[in-house]
C-alpha cells in the first residue's frame, strides 16, 4: 500500500505479509552500520536503499529509482548473523529474501538472507512488522540483473 505522498507503508503480522516485503525488498542494500538491535525496545530496525521494482515494472522507458526504506520487526528475543565482519560497517549487503520458520517453542525464526551466503537471523515471539519508506527516491543508472 502506498500512502498518500506516495511512499510504500506495509504492515505484516504473518508469514504470507514477510513474503510481500521480500518482494519489495528484492535488490536492496545495506550495511552493517543501518542494522540495529534494540534489545530493551524488543525491536530489530534494518535500513535499506531499496530498488523500487514497482516502478521499473511500469515501463520500459521509466527511470530505475532506489529510496530509503525501514524494516521494522518487533517483539524480537534474539537477534544472530552469519557472515559479516561488524568492524567492516561500510561493507554493502545485497538482499535477497526473506526465510520464516517456527521453532519448538512457536517463536518465529525470521532470517533475513543476502548474497554471498551472509544471513541475519531475528527471533521474534509474532510476527509483528512494518516496511515503510521514509525519503525522496533518486535515479540509478543500475538496474538490477537476475541471471538464471
Amino acid at each position: 500500500m502506498l500512502d498518500h505522498q506516495g511512499f510504500l507503508k506495509l504492515k505484516a503480522d504473518d508469514e504470507n505479509d514477510l513474503k510481500v516485503f521480500a518482494a519489495y525488498l528484492q535488490d536492496s542494500l545495506t550495511n552493517p552500520s543501518d542494522v540495529k538491535f534494540l534489545k530493551k525496545n524488543k525491536s530489530f530496525i534494518c535500513l535499506f536503499n531499496r530498488f523500487m521494482w514497482e516502478d521499473a515494472e511500469k515501463g520500459v522507458f521509466r527511470d530505475n529509482k532506489r529510496i530509503r526504506s525501514a524494516l521494522k520487526i518487533n517483539d524480537v528475543l534474539s537477534v544472530r548473523s552469519k557472515k559479516i565482519n561488524v568492524r567492516q560497517k561500510n561493507k554493502i549487503l545485497e538482499f535477497l529474501t526473506i526465510n520464516i520458520t517456527e521453532d519448538k517453542n512457536k517463536n518465529f525464526n525470521i532470517n533475513l538472507l543476502f548474497s554471498d551466503n551472509i544471513t541475519i537471523s531475528v527471533v521474534a515471539e509474532t510476527i509483528n512488522a512494518t516496511l515503510e519508506d521514509f525519503s525522496d527516491s533518486w535515479k540509478t543508472k543500475v538496474k538490477p540483473i537476475h541471471r538464471i
